[in-house]
């Protein structure tokens, strides 16, 4: 029998290394004779860098670039043959701005520019950019002064893919500013200043040509503040759920044709798992095939029975246990808990 163990991390409370470590530990006492792979996953965004080095031998490469606040800082991505893996949060995260500077009308992505520009004169034909935990709201605009400043042409860039899990459009009630600029640091009224500058923005660039009206309306481009708009538009990006650029990258179809079934969880799943999570992901490759995919988290809320319809086992790993969150989320006892629910299961 072929078991693949293919876990999220368990945010706070266990990685995903330790998710399939425990489970396959429970799988070999009761089933010593079984074939059990760990496939441990993120989602694609942050921690996507993390990922690849995992899987493939990569080359770390530092530069000079800017943060959010225009301030010189240490970066880094890293290169796999002709192939640049970086996150936009390496130069323009919310992590590197103190939480009283924060405010998104001052923020830049001028950084993610500097990193693409540092990629194409190393000579990259394929840049995979994650763009998961941003302090910015400004459309991409910093990006495109950042390349420009540096002489380069925008036909000369290697191809971007997008690693992008969310669907908003540039602007609007659902856009980049409204969902996503108060927890950047912007109070009411400069939600709206930001959307009116976004509008503008995205006037500006189709009168120049680069894109029509219906672009702005495109699932993924306010992923970032709308970066994912100016990737879209100006550097002809291709938006990728985050999930399967890391499913190709681990070659998780091979890795399960002959599997007998699939084990997959996160710390919690409810109706958010199945918009692009890990669980999502895996899941629809053994619809895709005909392979049985288990569910096992630290919380499950299936209200709608949406993931009972996905997966044939679902099951919260703390089933049956009374202690209170604070206790359950202890790596130990999330430990110990996977494993009774692994035997239990088998």
């Amino acid at each position: 029998m072929k078991v693949v163990l293919a876990y999220d991390s368990f945010k706070g409370c266990m990685t995903a290394e330790e998710a399939c470590l425990t489970t396959s530990d429970a799988i070999r006492e009761i089933l010593p004779d079984t074939d059990v792979v760990c496939v441990p996953l993120s989602d694609g965004g942050e921690g996507l860098v993390h990922c690849v080095e995992k899987v493939i031998p990569v080359e770390r490469i530092k530069l000079k670039a800017h943060d959010p606040l225009m301030n010189i800082i240490d970066a880094s991505y890293v290169v796999s043959d002709d192939v640049a893996y970086m996150e936009m949060a390496e130069t323009s995260g919310l992590t590197l701005v103190p939480m009283e500077k924060r405010n998104p009308l001052l923020t830049t992505t001028y950084g993610v520019g500097e990193m693409i520009v540092d990629a194409t004169k190393r000579g990259c034909k394929k840049i995979i950019l994650g763009i998961g935990g941003s302090a910015t709201c400004d459309g991409g605009k910093g990006m495109l002064e950042a390349i420009g400043n540096d002489g380069v042409d925008f036909g000369s860039l290697p191809s971007i893919t997008v690693a992008c899990d969310v669907t908003n459009p540039l602007y609007g009630e659902n856009g980049a500013s409204y969902v996503f600029s108060p927890q950047k640091g912007a109070n009411k009224e400069q939600v709206i200043e930001l959307d009116n500058r976004l509008r503008v923005f995205a006037r500006e660039t189709e009168k120049a040509g680069y894109a029509t009206p219906e672009l702005a309306q495109y699932p993924g481009t306010g992923a970032a503040g709308g970066l994912g708009y100016g990737l879209m538009a100006y550097l002809k990006a291709e938006l990728k759920s985050g999930i399967d650029i890391i499913l190709d990258i681990n070659n998780f179809d091979n890795i399960i044709k002959d599997a007998d079934f699939v084990i997959t969880g996160e710390g919690k799943s409810d109706e958010q798992t199945l918009m692009g999570k890990v669980p999502d992901g895996v899941s629809r490759r053994c619809l895709k095939i005909g392979i049985p995919a288990w569910l096992l988290s630290g919380v499950v809320d299936d209200k709608n029975g949406e993931l009972q319809n996905r997966f044939q086992v679902v099951k919260s790993i703390n089933e049956g246990d009374d202690r209170p969150l604070v206790e359950l989320i202890r790596n130990d006892i999330a430990k110990s808990n996977m494993f009774k629910t692994i035997k239990k299961l088998l």
